[in-house]
């Protein structure tokens, strides 16, 4: 990709850095009032570092004009669609089940060992978990691993 190029998707991300940033904002406030970390703190973080990135990137674009070999763009597609998989099966599955597929799925193709990959995926997502549900009280999605799912 050319300095063109870089320029160009840098300030195609900056919009969406601006866009996502404006839909975090259009959460209404949580029950009992504004709290200091609610839904939209996650994603406006997001998007703040977004748009510092794309800045970045329209101030210095990279020199290098190679683009990546046939094999990369397979493994992207593959990470695109694994990403996507992961947006819709998110609340079938729940944040546990889900986060350790597509990680571990991630891992994998990035040249984990499999049983490693999944450990990986597994161990975080339940500190994602508990870090969410418990300390900071954002609720995640439980999915197939909700109690009352099992109890009559």
């Amino acid at each position: 990709m050319t300095a063109r190029g870089d320029r160009l998707l840098g300030l195609v991300l900056l919009v969406l850095s601006v866009a996502y940033g404006w839909a975090a904002q259009q959460w209404p406030p949580p029950f009992g009032g504004q709290e200091a970390v609610g839904p939209d703190t996650f994603p406006t973080i997001l998007s703040v570092i977004l748009a510092l990135s794309s800045c970045y990137l329209i101030a210095k674009p990279d020199p290098d004009t190679d683009w990546p070999g046939r094999h990369t763009l397979v493994e992207l597609a593959v990470a695109v669609l694994v990403l996507i998989a992961y947006a819709l099966l998110l609340e079938v599955l729940g944040f546990v089940l889900a986060t350790t597929a597509a990680v571990g799925t991630l891992c994998w193709r990035m040249g984990a060992r499999p049983k490693g990959a999944f450990l990986t995926g597994l161990i975080g997502a339940v500190a994602v978990f508990i870090l969410f549900n418990h300390l900071l009280e954002l609720s995640l999605p439980a999915g197939l691993l909700e109690v009352e799912r099992w109890i009559p």
